[in-house]
């Protein structure tokens, strides 16, 4: 009796844009950090402190908004004196990320520049306070932007 059983094919593969892009990874991040990102699904990205308090933490942003600021219930606490209650939002637009300054005192800062509200680019810098964090996209993403 033939075997009924269908097997799907879940094996990915990535063409040379993709490497490129893995490639071309910010050269501070470890082998932790590349994984997390190359894991990212579609219509993710993940906020990495490069300077601040807690260097290191990663941030995943999926969700439709997510908050940024000294207050507890912030979706991203940044507990530092240089970073207002409510700071500033992270908004996903499809498979797009804009952070919006939220009026904070000290500013929020995209790519050293002052700003009230910008789309992200991959390896982009915001600037909250004395915190420095690196957006990166999804690759899923980056590469479905790049066949278009």
């Amino acid at each position: 009796m033939p075997d009924s059983h269908v097997s799907a094919d879940t094996t990915a593969s990535f063409g040379d844009d993709f490497l490129s892009q893995v490639a071309a990874l910010d050269t501070r991040t470890n082998t932790e950090e590349q994984a997390a990102i190359a894991a990212l699904p579609s219509g993710s990205a993940l906020l990495v402190v490069r300077r601040g308090p807690n260097s290191g933490a990663r941030f995943l942003l999926d969700a439709d908004v997510t908050t940024a600021g000294r207050h507890p219930s912030s979706d991203i606490f940044l507990d530092d004196v240089t970073v207002s209650r409510r700071h500033a939002q992270f908004i996903r637009r499809g498979t797009a990320f804009e952070v919006k300054d939220l009026g904070s005192l000290n500013g929020t800062y995209y790519d050293g520049v002052r700003i009230d509200t910008a789309l992200l680019t991959d390896g982009a810098e915001v600037q909250v306070g004395k915190f420095r964090l690196t957006f990166y996209a999804s690759r899923h993403d980056l590469a479905h932007a790049g066949a278009r």
